[in-house]
Order: C-alpha cells, then structure tokens, then sequence
C-alpha cells in the first residue's frame, strides 16, 4: 500500500507540475476570469486532456494487488485494476469550469477509462460515476465559492477526499474485484486525491491573491494619475492636453503605447509606433473607429483584429475606450501592448476604468470653462451696463424723446430696463424660452432705432414655439455684430433678418444682413479666436461659440458665411421645449 501511495503522489506531482505551468499562460488565466460558452469549451479541452493523461499514468494492479509496472498505460490487461489520479483531474475540472465542465470531462474520463479495458461491460460504471464526480464538484465549488479564488483549500481537500469516496462506492458495488480493490486502493486514493485537489487550488488561489496585490497596486497608480491628469483638461479636450495626459498614463502604468484621439483624428500619441501614430492624423486603425461610432470598448487581440494599416506597427494587442460626454463619444483613449498576451482582463479592466476618469474630468473641464465664459459674460454684461457709450446714449435719447413725446420716453426707458435685467438674467441661465431672448433683442433695437431712424429695418421670422430653449444672448450678441459693423455709414436699406423653425430634431436660427460682407482675411477666424480689427475684436462671437459647443457639442458650431451681399450666421442645436 506503501508502494502505491509514493507512484499515486508521483503521478499526482506531474500533474499539478503541469497545473502550475498552465497557470503561468495568460490565455488560461483569461479562461478564469470569462464565462461564455467559448470559454466552457476550452476549459473542457483542457482538462478533457488532464484526464486522459491521467488515465494513461495510471499503476496496473494484478489480483492479487502486486503492482505491474508500464511506462504508459494505453491496455489494461483482463482482470487487472487500476489506481490512478483521474478523479483529481475530474473533480478539479468541475471546480474550476462548473457543472457543466466538469461533467463533459468526467464522461470523456470515463470513456476513455472504458477504451483502455476494450470497452468491457465491466469497466462501464466509471462513465456515470465520473460524470457525477464532476458535476457535484461544480455545484459544491459554487456553493463554497470564495473572493480570492474558485474554492478555499480545505473546502478542496474535503471535496477531494467525498468525490475519492463516491469512487470507492462505485468500484465496491459494480467492479468485480469489488471489496479486494477497494481495501487496497481507497486510503491512497482518497488520501493523494484529496491533498492533490488542494495543492492544486491552492496555486489558483496564489494566481487570485497576485491579481488582487496586482489591482491594488494599479489602483494606487490610478489614483495618482488621476490626480496628476485632474488640471490637464480644464479647457476641455485638445491637442495640447491629450498630449500632457497620453505622457502620464504611460508614465504611471505598464502599457507599451497610449494614444488619444477625438471623433476624427488622433489628439497625442506616446510610445511605441509613435512613427506612424502621428498627432493630428487622421485615426488609423478600424478598432478606434469602432469605439467612436458605437461608443463601446472596444478589444483588440492580435495585430490582425488592431488592423493597422502599417504591417511593421509594432503593437498586437489593445483596448480603447470611448471618451462618453453627455451620452455622446467624443474621442477615445487607446491603450496598447506589444505582446499579445499582456492583455489580461485586469489590464481591460484598468483601461476602462482609465477611460472613464478622463472622460469624467474632460466634462468637468468643459464645465468650469463655462462657468468662465459665463463669469466672463457677467462682467462684460455689468460693464455694458455702466459704459459711458452705451449709458449716455441711451439716456440722452430718452431725453430727447421726452421733449416732444412724454409717452414714447416713457416706453423707451421701461426697454432700458428689460434690456439690462435681461442680461442679468442670462447670466445666470444655461438656457432661457426664445421669447425671453426676443425680448431682449426689440429692447436692444427699440433703443438703436430710436437713436437712427429708419436705419434698420428688423424682420422676425417665428415658426417655432415661443418656449423652445436656447442660450441666452445667441441671438441678441449676433443682432448687435450686424448693427455695428455690417453697414458701416449706410443710412438707408439696412436689413437684418431673424429665422427660427425646426427641422426634424433640432433648432436651427439663422441671421442675415444685407451689408457690406466680412474681409475674407478674419471671417475663418470668427468665433473660434480674437481678431485684430478696426470695429471689434470678435470677442463676442468667439465666446457665444465656445458655449454653444460646451453646451451642445461641435454640430452647434457657429456657421458664418459672407460675401459682397451681406453675412449669414447659422446656429443649429436641439429642439427642446420649457416644461
């Protein structure tokens, strides 16, 4: 018996060698972590072959229980037994796989058990018992589920020693060495099967406790880089800031190459194949593309399903995030590898949660560069309030007026004040019902009119909704531009028209003038940055800009076109009514 418990520890050994080495394969460890039905059938393989290996190292006993040494045991010879480590491999299988898994396994260890005695009747029982081995493993090895691995040790070792045991009861009610075997074969069986089962676990429960130090380790780095990438956008995402973040992301983690992109083009790159992921390129990989369009994460791995279009790039496996601001992909952080197998699913894991952080802190950015823009507006707001120009001449008009018409100054001075708590108003508004915005606007043009008589002419054209929602000042701002500057010292003939109606989904408000056009050297200019110019600055129009995009996206952009004949503004955002 003594002899028979050292060959089964040996047997056993080669195994759980074999284990641990499987263990160290990241496509196994891939297996552990993912439950679909791929994963099922590659952990059936696997251990489908553990079985049958176990099997084939199996120790031939004669009748009289003296052992019968073979290298491989592919026969078993009539009236012989066998004391072998298939239970181990079965019962193991079901642990890890489940049910399921174990249950395939312990019918291909069966079958094949049944093949090496020439498929007897007498060796059919090792069928349905290897088969119920395995599937009770899996149910026990839910139930005893733990964080740090599949099953506790000792759980395994007490799972090992019952389904050894199931073993023994099969052999003693359907072999015909019956009892003879049992006595002679159950204490080592039962005793290498079940410090096997937990040996074996007991290297998966290392493999869990290094991915958790693993996890906290790259926790701690995530927090690190959140704090070090927090400043980076706070003017929203750019060149310039996806640069600073792709340089501290590969600086704080593992990743062999880290790019950022927008909708359309790649914002930074850093790391390998930097050579041909250049900055401000269009985005060269489908992967990416994916992610932008579908607003999924995205998996690459191998270089074939990358699909970069340049056959030398160095990188073959990847994750890229979507960049999600207000449940629209606006960019994508891809993280890449350049061997396959370092993209486990803790490295997916830190990629999403990477993507997350950056498009968190991207929205907050946007946000505290409209609380900017607005606090800009305010104070642009409060000194229109008490420039000495706009003051005076607006006073000394209703002076005049008050000579001749006591009525009409009374009115004026009455849009005097609807024009200023109308700026105090849409300071403090995100967005505000167009009626309120039109009111602002004839307050503004009652007092321009009254000082030029029959210069303007303002025609309104309504197909909406008085309560559809808009930014504050984004007609009125564009209103005052064409007053100013579009006709110079044209007295008569001066239109400016306003156009609002819905087409489909969105708002869209058009406003044209018939003046003199906007000198092609600054109108691609306009809205994007200040320029240098005799009548303005375009200050104005570039901030209306930049809050119709925060707020709405780059479609809200401001479309200027002009010519000879006049200017065209265009703003096109959402339709949204007040509730």
């Amino acid at each position: 018996m003594l002899n028979l418990t050292v060959l089964l520890f040996e047997r056993a050994g080669l195994i759980i060698i074999l284990a641990f080495f499987l263990v160290n394969i990241p496509q196994f460890r891939k297996l552990l972590f993912r439950k679909d039905w791929s994963t099922t059938f590659q952990l059936f393989a696997i251990f489908s072959i553990f079985t049958i290996v176990a099997n084939l190292i199996g120790v031939e006993l004669r009748p009289d229980n003296s052992i019968q040494f073979k290298s491989l045991l592919q026969n078993v010879t009539p009236g012989d037994s066998v004391a072998n480590i298939r239970i181990l491999t079965v019962t193991v299988s079901g642990i890890i796989g489940g049910p399921l898994v174990g249950g395939g396994v312990g019918l291909v260890a069966g079958l094949h058990r049944m093949l090496q005695e020439s498929l007897t009747t007498d060796a059919l029982f090792y069928i349905p018992s290897s088969m119920i081995i395995g599937i009770l493993a899996g149910f026990f090895a839910k139930k005893k589920q733990h964080r740090f691995a599949t099953m506790k040790v000792f759980d395994g070792f007490l799972v090992g020693l019952l389904m050894e045991a199931i073993q023994m009861l099969f052999i003693l009610l359907f072999s015909p060495t019956g009892w003879t075997l049992v006595k002679y074969i159950a204490i080592p069986m039962m005793l290498v099967g079940a410090l096997g089962t937990s040996v074996f676990l007991s290297i998966i429960t290392l493999y869990f406790r290094q991915e958790v130090d693993t996890q906290a380790t790259q926790t701690k780095s995530i927090f690190q880089l959140a704090l070090k990438t927090l400043p980076v956008f706070r003017q929203g995402l750019n060149q310039e800031a996806a640069k600073k973040a792709a340089s501290l992301i590969l600086e704080y983690t593992n990743f062999d190459a880290v790019g950022i992109t927008d909708e359309s083009k790649i914002l930074a790159f850093a790391g390998m194949g930097s050579d041909h992921h250049i900055t401000g390129a269009s985005i060269l990989t489908e992967l990416s593309e994916e992610a932008v369009k579908l607003g999924e994460v995205q998996i690459g791995n191998n270089a074939h399903e990358i699909n970069c279009p340049v056959k030398s790039c160095p990188l073959h496996s990847a994750v890229v995030v979507p960049l999600i601001i207000k449940g629209k992909a606006v960019g994508s952080l891809k993280l890449y590898y350049v061997e396959e197998w370092r993209l486990s699913p803790v490295e997916i894991q830190l990629g999403t949660g990477l993507g997350e952080i950056l498009a968190m802190q991207i929205m907050l950015g946007e946000i505290e560069h409209q609380s900017e823009l607005v606090r800009d507006a305010e104070i642009k707001s409060l000194q229109s309030q008490v420039n000495p120009h706009f003051f005076f001449n607006a006073i000394n008009t209703i002076v005049a007026v008050m000579r001749y018409d006591s009525d009409q100054a009374r009115e004026l001075l009455i849009q005097l004040s609807t024009y200023f708590r109308a700026n105090l108003t849409g300071i403090r508004e995100t967005t505000i019902p167009l009626y309120q915005e039109f009111k602002h606007v004839k307050a503004y043009l009652m007092l321009e009119q009254t000082r030029f008589p029959n210069r303007f002419e303002i025609l309104f054209h309504q197909k909406v909704s008085e309560n559809v929602m808009i930014p504050p000042f984004s007609i009125q701002i564009i209103v005052e531009n064409a007053l100013k500057h579009a006709f110079n010292s044209r007295k008569k003939g001066n239109i400016v028209s306003i156009n609002v109606e819905q087409i489909k989904q969105r708002l869209k408000i058009e406003i044209t003038d018939n003046g003199q056009g906007i000198d092609k050297s600054i109108i691609d200019k306009l809205g994007k940055q200040t320029v240098s110019s005799v009548s303005g600055s375009g200050t104005a129009l570039q901030n209306l800009n930049v809050r119709l995009m925060g707020l709405y996206g780059k479609d809200a952009e401001l479309k200027i076109s002009s010519d000879q004949n006049g200017t065209q503004v265009v703003i096109q955002i959402p339709y949204k009514e007040q509730v």
